[in-house]
């Protein structure tokens, strides 16, 4: 993780020490903005958690663990092991959220093997309705990591009420393999638009143009308009430029959208947990971005110097 807003100043997450239940702010190093990583492995001796995300934005929209969900997955989720993925930015290393999945099938896991998942249903200036948002992402694409491959590994908005409300009741960037839930053009992997009761690459669930991005660092971006249009771009995150995927009409039944405005990360809107992937970077704001504002968060992005 890193530091993405220029005015905060507070810490980056939060571990827990499992053995003893004790938690550790985790800050940024001021020159680089990289997560302070020495202070993480000097306070877990022992396994450790990560048990807060924290909101850079100052509107307090900090992630915890997902309590569970109220119709499918109804148990707790787990918190991501806060040293399962390391990486480097710059050559400084850092660590990142690593998702796994309950592939138990019918959200029954023994205990300890639930899915990974963070969530906040009570949230402060988050898109609603049919209101403009914008989300991108920092995953991977690597063929051969921990990747997604069915539903629903997702980082954006989702229902308050932790379940399925309907089609266009959540608007979130996902990103894996499809399965058969919606795929793009070639083999995949691909960032799609989970909307609830379906998963797009564009205006259908099989749009080709959406081409897929088997790099291992992937910027993901998804620029929801009001009025029933909306936009998929993603990019080498190390290099080169972002690419529109698709930009046009939403599918039919999501042209107005009754979006809820929780916020998930690593779970569908239901809170299914049997998606899994990286988690490296992301932000959602208000209003849709133009393709020449993403253009400057994509070079920040290789900037950061992931995997560098």
């Amino acid at each position: 993780m890193r530091l993405l807003a220029s005015t905060y100043t507070g810490p980056l997450y939060q571990v827990r020490r499992v053995s003893d239940n004790k938690t550790q702010e985790i800050g940024f190093l001021p020159e680089s903005g990289a997560g302070d990583s020495a202070t993480q492995i000097s306070f877990c001796t022992s396994k450790c958690t990560i048990s807060i995300i924290y909101d850079q934005s100052g509107k307090k929209n900090d992630l915890k663990r997902s309590l569970g969900g109220a119709e499918v997955c109804r148990h707790q989720d787990q918190e991501a092991v806060a040293d399962a993925l390391p990486i480097t930015l710059n050559g400084l290393k850092v660590f990142a959220i690593k998702v796994v999945s309950d592939d138990s099938g019918p959200c029954t896991p023994p205990a300890g093997s639930e899915g990974t998942g963070y969530r906040l249903d009570k949230t402060s200036g988050i898109a609603v309705g049919d209101d403009a948002e914008t989300e991108y992402m920092v995953t991977s694409g690597d063929q051969g990591a921990h990747q997604n491959s069915g539903c629903c590994f997702d980082y954006g908005n989702a229902e308050t009420t932790d379940k399925d409300d309907g089609a266009a009741t959540m608007e979130a960037l996902y990103f894996g393999g499809g399965a058969g839930w919606g795929r793009g053009g070639g083999s995949g992997p691909w960032v799609m638009a989970d909307m609830e009761n379906g998963i797009f690459s564009g205006s259908t669930t099989n749009y080709t143009g959406n081409t897929s991005v088997p790099y291992p660092y992937v910027t993901g971006v998804l620029i929801g308009r009001a009025g029933g249009t909306y936009a998929l771009m993603a990019g080498n995150a190390q290099t080169g430029e972002l690419k529109t995927m698709y930009d046009g009409a939403r599918p039919s039944g999501y042209t107005k959208m009754k979006k809820q405005g929780a916020i998930i990360l690593g779970t569908g809107g239901d809170n299914s947990d049997h998606g899994r992937g990286y988690f490296f970077e992301g932000a959602m704001t208000t209003g849709a971005a133009t393709a020449a504002i993403m253009t400057q968060v994509h070079a920040n992005i290789i900037a950061a110097g992931y995997g560098k």
